[in-house]
């Protein structure tokens, strides 16, 4: 195996390889504003640092979300062109569930909130048990104000930006240096970690189409509300003479 992850869904730009048994190579770019200058350099990085050359790629795994439209589009196109022109199948994985299998590999256990960017004031956010078995996620990822979450999320360990940017609403921000904190953005290498464990252990992942005009069915992203900027609506041409 040779697994390709890619996340762009935060402030980072992460890319990793896997080759069935470990992370051999990862590189991550903090810039929450260019993930499409810093995608292609990063895919070379991971490559060279092991002499893999794309044609050898097995298989693309890609955080699918929560995330800002622009940036998370960046990735999940990225990973479905390279997957199409290698004729290798693209996964997706909930972006926030690779942030809480980082937490859990880090010795992390209990339950957890992560708690991410989503700009306007919001955060993205998903409640996790972490049990000795590893990371699940409790219900559907949200975005909403962080004040507004539920109470007893609020009061739980947190990973993520959220702590950092609303400290007040949630106060539970792991330390540096915490178990399992000090987690800000995704990692590429717990994401294909993550995924990694899961196609060994044969559970099902979202699947793109390969087939062009597939549409990549089942590979959606979490964009959880609409983009910043819309089309604008048609003219309406003046009737009067």
């Amino acid at each position: 195996m040779q697994l390709l992850a890619i996340d762009t869904s935060t402030s980072a730009i992460t890319v990793a390889l896997h080759d069935g048994f470990r992370v051999t190579a990862e590189s991550t770019t903090l810039d929450p504003r260019a993930h499409a200058e810093h995608l292609a350099p990063g895919i070379r990085d991971v490559l060279g640092q092991v002499g893999v050359e794309p044609g050898a790629v097995t298989g693309v795994v890609v955080g699918i979300g929560p995330g800002p439209f622009t940036g998370l589009r960046v990735g999940i196109v990225t990973a479905r062109t390279f997957g199409y022109a290698l004729g290798v199948p693209v996964r997706g994985l909930c972006s926030h569930e690779a942030l809480a299998h980082q937490s859990w590999l880090a010795g992390r256990r209990g339950e957890l909130l992560v708690a991410t960017d989503a700009r306007r004031k919001e955060v993205y956010a998903a409640a996790f048990s972490l049990t000795r078995a590893g990371s699940e996620r409790m219900g559907d990822v949200i975005v909403a104000r962080p004040a507004d979450l539920p109470e007893h999320w609020r009061s739980l360990p947190t990973i993520g930006r959220g702590p950092l940017l609303y400290p007040d609403s949630l106060p539970g921000g792991i330390p540096s240096g915490g178990v399992g904190g000090d987690l800000l953005d995704v990692s590429a290498g717990a994401l294909a970690d993550l995924a990694a464990r899961r196609w060994s252990a044969g559970e099902a992942l979202a699947t793109a189409a390969l087939e062009p005009g597939g549409g990549f069915d089942g590979l959606e992203p979490l964009y959880l509300r609409r983009p910043d900027t819309q089309p604008a609506p048609p003219s309406r041409k003046s009737t009067l003479g």
